[in-house]
């Protein structure tokens, strides 16, 4: 495609991206040794214990037409179960209701997480096979926050890799000193206003709308 026809800049982009993995390959170097074997199918006693420290987790999903989401999910750290060394239980607490990440687990039986610790720079991939599950005697033991969650998503672990701390010490993280200040960005209001798309709506009413959520956040 023609720049002068390319609707976005990706569409110009792409007509001379990197074709193949072939190619790709051939721009980098190989993977040191380490960063190969690190990578495992179930949990090690030390990984379990990340997981125990995370108080975040991000949930990466397809649909069944390849569309995909990631969306993060929060609570007390050790709010997601381990059952055994292959084997992850995450709660579903109450969020927007869409239900993207749980009807994409459903479609295709896959989900990709990433654990983060506040304050740490390490993470933790963990991938493989997933499921929801409603099954009652599972559900009263994930009760982080407060009681029984509708439903949890089921992890298979087919692979466990922990990612060295390069992105965070990159991005600075957790160095409160270099965040932007909170009005150098929208606030979580004006970027839901802008979205929604409704002249009649106020930055008022959303951010007590926000407000109200958080609030009973945990029912």
């Amino acid at each position: 495609m023609r720049p002068d026809l390319a609707t976005s800049a990706f569409d110009s982009l792409r007509h001379d991206a990197v074709p193949d993995r072939e190619t790709l390959r051939r721009t980098y170097a190989m993977p040191g040794d380490a960063a190969v074997r690190k990578q495992m199918t179930e949990l090690t006693d030390q990984t379990r214990q990340l997981i125990a420290c995370s108080s975040l987790v991000f949930i990466a999903s397809a649909d069944a037409d390849g569309n995909f989401d990631v969306s993060p999910r929060g609570g007390p750290a050790g709010f997601v179960s381990v059952l055994d060394p292959r084997t992850v239980v995450i709660p579903d607490a109450t969020g927007n209701k869409r239900l993207d990440t749980l009807q994409n687990v459903i479609a295709t039986g896959r989900a990709g997480l990433l654990f983060v610790i506040p304050g740490r720079a390490t993470t933790l991939r963990v991938n493989g096979r997933a499921c929801v599950s409603t099954r009652p005697d599972l559900l009263s033991q994930l009760t982080a926050v407060g009681k029984p969650p509708a439903s949890a998503l089921v992890v298979g672990i087919d692979e466990v890799y922990p990612h060295c701390p390069k992105s965070f010490l990159r991005g600075s993280a957790w160095k409160p000193e270099e965040w932007l200040a909170a009005d150098a960005q929208p606030t979580s209001a004006e970027v839901t206003l802008a979205q929604l798309r409704m002249p009649d709506l106020t930055i008022a009413e959303i951010e007590q709308t926000e407000a109200d959520a958080l609030k009973y956040r945990y029912e």
